[in-house]
């Protein structure tokens, strides 16, 4: 699928078939995509969890407040950010790199994220969700449908996972085959509502 027919075709879907799973390869083919996301300074922070054992989806999906994508869809995935990704061997990062390049790039890596947990978490929020946008968008070109979801109890999920402590969540997506199509797009914001040129309007006061 030509990828700007999946983002316009792409749509959140929560009612999916549960008897369908995907196969090993296919999970591999996405997440070979998903890898692909970019990351700043390619840390590569996003940690991904894909939640397999039925009797621990059924305890993720009571921290859903039961919704049932969580235990009906194919693939259940947990987008997590290692907020110490930067200090953990960044070297690693660039090893493909020349020598001068990959030594500058470690250096720039810890003086930017050092002592700044604030820059480290928005970091991982903006990692993990292009990636997930990855992952919506590869899944749709593989035939199937996703949901990206935020309405659940975070720290109870995290608990279920074994998060570890300098770990956060940031999502969990849901990757299946429907059961019904999605619903029709409830009210889209004209492009002049929200692209604009050079900045914002001047304000009155």
């Amino acid at each position: 699928m030509d990828v700007l027919e999946a983002i316009r075709q792409r749509r959140s879907v929560r009612k999916f078939d549960p008897s369908h799973r995907m196969s090993e390869a296919e999970i591999g083919q996405l997440m070979d995509h998903v890898i692909l996301s970019p990351t700043a300074f390619n840390i590569q922070n996003w940690r991904f969890i894909a939640v397999r054992d039925p009797e621990l989806r059924a305890e993720i999906r009571k921290a859903a407040w039961g919704q049932s994508q969580v235990t009906d869809a194919s693939l259940l995935l947990v987008f997590c950010m290692d907020l110490k990704s930067w200090e953990k061997s960044p070297e690693r990062y660039w090893v493909n790199a020349p020598a001068h390049v990959s030594d500058s790039m470690v250096r720039e890596i810890q003086h930017f994220y050092r002592d700044d947990d604030m820059l480290q978490r928005d970091e991982g929020m903006r990692s993990c969700g292009m990636a997930a946008q990855t992952a919506m968008l590869a899944a749709k070109a593989m035939g199937y449908e996703s949901c990206p979801m935020d309405g659940f109890d975070f720290k109870r999920v995290g608990h279920l996972i074994n998060l570890p402590p300098d770990h956060r969540i940031c999502m969990m997506l849901c990757i299946g085959k429907p059961l019904a199509a999605a619903h029709p797009r409830a009210g889209q914001l004209e492009l002049a509502d929200v692209f604009m040129q050079d900045g914002f309007p001047e304000r009155d006061d």
